[in-house]
């Protein structure tokens, strides 16, 4: 019996209208070797080809050269719009000041501010994020985007603080924020609720990271706030397949990604780890294409 499949069909109406509405950032940290640097080039071609809003890069005062030659090299060689990750720990406002006001007259407009990441050697630090926001608004008129926490910063009093040190940061001129990577939708849709609650009248971008790796998983989780749904420990349970670890994340995130679009949400921001298989195969399937098919 011959069957005529309209493949087509595949895909319901709602991942065509995702396809057409849908904003996409994604997130790099700077190489530290000339194989890691060939990953990031890798990565960084096949994802421009989705037309991303803006392309982040991570920073912390150890690596703060290797962003900005990172910075330096993608402005040279693409088109995209790209947005350094600045920080306040183990730098002064001096050294801030300089920093920015040389990204903006080599044309980089974007900023993502943070206060970042204590290391044991830091003290109480001087500057936090809304600090940042007042020091680039002086400088100029920067695009700004900043962090936020759907299940609460981890050195945070409470939600309700966190949620006010938030408003602070927008009230000082940020543009939008980028949260945090979650894996329970519910706590992301409650925060954003709360944001508007408190008057927060930004867009509260979500941050996905597509999980790879059950292990590395479990190594984040450790260095954050972030809880885990005990069906994503139910589905990876006894799992040691890498490859399969990476299919189901992919639907785990692309799922994640088409229920939030279900709830109003327009813009996600993908945290790649520098590598752009899983994040161009949600996009893909999703219905975005690329510009200039590379596959």
């Amino acid at each position: 019996m011959n069957v005529d499949i309209n493949h087509n069909k595949l895909f319901d109406d709602k991942i065509l209208e995702i396809s057409k509405l849908i904003h996409v950032s994604f997130e790099f940290f700077p190489p530290k070797n000339q194989l890691m640097e060939k990953m990031l080039w890798n990565s960084i071609n096949f994802l421009s080809t989705l037309n991303p809003q803006f392309i982040s890069v991570t920073y912390n005062y150890a690596t703060k050269n290797l962003t900005n030659n990172c910075i330096k090299n993608i402005q040279y060689r693409t088109k995209l719009k790209v947005a350094p990750h600045l920080t306040c720990i183990d730098a002064n406002a001096d050294e801030l000041r300089t920093i920015a006001y040389n990204y903006w007259v080599n044309g980089i407009t974007h900023i993502v501010a943070l206060r970042g990441d204590l290391t044991k050697n830091n003290h109480k630090p001087k500057m936090y994020g809304y600090d940042l926001v007042c020091l680039l608004k002086e400088i100029a008129d920067f695009d700004i985007s900043v962090a936020a926490y759907p299940e609460m910063h981890p050195e945070a009093k409470s939600f309700q603080d966190d949620l006010i040190n938030l408003k602070y940061k927008i009230e000082a001129g940020a543009n939008r924020a980028i949260t945090q990577f979650f894996f329970d939708v519910n706590k992301y849709l409650r925060f954003r609720d709360r944001c508007a609650a408190i008057g927060i009248n930004v867009d509260i971008i979500p941050g996905i990271l597509p999980i790879s790796n059950i292990q590395q998983l479990h190594k984040f989780v450790k260095m954050t706030n972030i809880s885990i749904p005990n069906w994503i420990y139910e589905i990876f349970n006894g799992l040691d397949n890498h490859e399969i670890c990476k299919i189901i994340g992919v639907n785990i995130a692309m799922e994640m990604v088409k229920i939030l679009f279900n709830e109003g949400v327009k813009h996600f921001h993908f945290y790649t780890l520098n590598k752009f298989e899983m994040s161009y195969a949600i996009y893909y399937i999703l219905g975005v294409k690329a510009k200039n098919e590379i596959l």
